[in-house]
């Protein structure tokens, strides 16, 4: 009973931490500069409109430890 607990408890801490995850997410797409530009796919055409658009939080990958610690997980 103990572990069928613990093995309940885990899985809902992984959706708590995957959803917070995809939260963090969204707010660095919502917040991003390059959404507000004219033509965000476009190069930029000055070094100050370079600066301004990598000024906020770039959404990176994971580690590779962590990685291979959620391949494991799942």
């Amino acid at each position: 009973m103990k572990a069928e607990v613990l093995r309940a408890a885990g899985k809902l801490a992984d959706t708590v931490r995957e959803m917070n995850e995809a939260q963090r997410l969204v707010l660095v797409r919502r917040t991003a500069t390059d959404r507000y530009a004219a033509n965000p796919d476009a190069a930029p055409g000055t070094y100050g409109e370079f600066l301004a658009r990598t000024s906020g939080i770039l959404p990176h990958e994971p580690s590779a430890r962590k990685r291979a610690r959620q391949a494991r997980r799942g």
